[in-house]
């Protein structure tokens, strides 16, 4: 974190109250409403309290359980510190990854935004370098791979999904949100998974005119709710929350799975999904590591293995040949998350049909050429 400035009396005394109340152990510990915990968070993205203060919050709240409020009031205070704009375009699909990246398999996610661009749908995604608890390779990793500049202005990124040439775009959360990426020091050394993770990645940072969709993925169960109640509070128009391998938002290629979805606002519901129905046919949960990447060493051994630098390599490798109409696991696993999302923004009337286009357009190559 940076240096804390000088206090705002009434932040620094919230935030002298809310620990009171949710750090008294697993029996007293009491919940705080909506507006104190964005009071709470507010007060630590401007540096107005300690940062002791500031891990004292989070590993509370954790300790706790953080309630629906709590995660509400939270997520309001980023909103309000994230340099949020609308796009002029009238529907934007937000794919919102995990932002601590991936450790076992190489990530295909980056690569969705081009392809729906492709087939019409301008697309947003997002994250930042590194932060815990995977410190995996993120989308950042592979699109700059790719040869994407990743350090756009909020402005400039909501330009390219203009351009009939681009479509898409990638917008890093220190340029969106510039408090919050000042955390990640604090973060860092809080250690554990906090509110933050399941949290940021749904700031919106590009909306469109007239609709915004979020499209995140999930591993436990508990999440879908928690996920769909966020989005509504965000403003997302829809949400499709995808059980994804490693928590991202391409699912298992062997197996069935389950997504959860809302429409226009609504309540959640529950969704089936089958690789088969498209005629994917892996042995592969996901796009696996090559052999012959590098190991390194480390300390954590929940964060990875491989070098990042070319793990994301490897997998930009393996997207843009995707793009190109290579078939292999990127191109299945694109094709399969891209097919749940054409269908779930209404651009087709079945996921098959949804396959189809999207086997199409990347077997067309043309997507290739958006990413530039």
């Amino acid at each position: 974190m940076n240096t804390p400035v000088t206090s705002t009396p009434d932040l620094a005394k919230t935030m002298h109250s809310i620990i009171q109340r949710i750090a008294t152990g697993p029996e007293l510990s009491k919940d705080i409403s909506m507006e104190e915990a964005r009071l709470g968070m507010q007060a630590i993205l401007e540096n107005a309290v300690d940062p002791v203060q500031a891990g004292i919050f989070f590993i509370a709240l954790r300790m706790k359980r953080e309630s629906n409020d709590e995660f509400k009031g939270i997520l309001d205070a980023i909103l309000n510190a994230t340099l949020r704009v609308t796009a002029e375009v009238d529907e934007v699909v937000d794919i919102a990854d995990p932002y601590d990246g991936y450790n076992r398999c190489l990530p295909a996610a980056p690569f969705l935004a081009p392809l729906l661009a492709e087939l019409g749908v301008p697309a947003v995604c997002h994250g930042l370098e590194a932060v815990g608890p995977k410190y995996g390779v993120t989308a950042r990793h592979v699109i700059r791979a790719a040869g994407v500049n990743v350090d756009l202005s909020p402005a400039a990124a909501a330009a390219r999904l203009l351009d009939p040439a681009t479509g898409w775009t990638y917008i890093d959360q220190a340029q969106f949100c510039p408090p919050l990426h000042d955390m990640i020091p604090l973060r860092t050394k809080i250690i554990k998974r906090q509110a933050l993770t399941t949290i940021e990645t749904q700031a919106q940072p590009i909306r469109g005119r007239k609709k915004t969709h979020l499209v995140t993925g999930y591993v436990h169960k508990p999440y879908p709710p928690i996920y769909a109640m966020l989005a509504r509070h965000a403003g997302f128009d829809s949400a499709l929350i995808i059980r994804g391998v490693e928590g991202g938002v391409i699912p298992s290629l062997r197996q069935p799975g389950k997504a959860t979805r809302y429409d226009n606002h609504g309540e959640e519901y529950e969704i089936d999904l089958d690789p088969t129905t498209l005629g994917i046919e892996q042995s592969a949960r996901a796009v696996p590591l090559p052999d012959d990447l590098p190991k390194i060493e480390r300390a954590d051994e929940i964060a990875i293995a491989v070098d990042i630098k070319a793990t994301a390599e490897a997998a930009a490798k393996a997207g843009m040949a995707a793009l190109r109409g290579e078939k292999g696991a990127t191109y299945d696993s694109l094709l399969l998350t891209a097919s749940l999302i054409l269908h779930h923004v209404g651009k087709a009337a079945s996921f098959k049909a949804a396959g189809e286009l999207v086997r199409a357009a990347l077997d067309s190559g043309r997507a290739a050429g958006r990413v530039k």
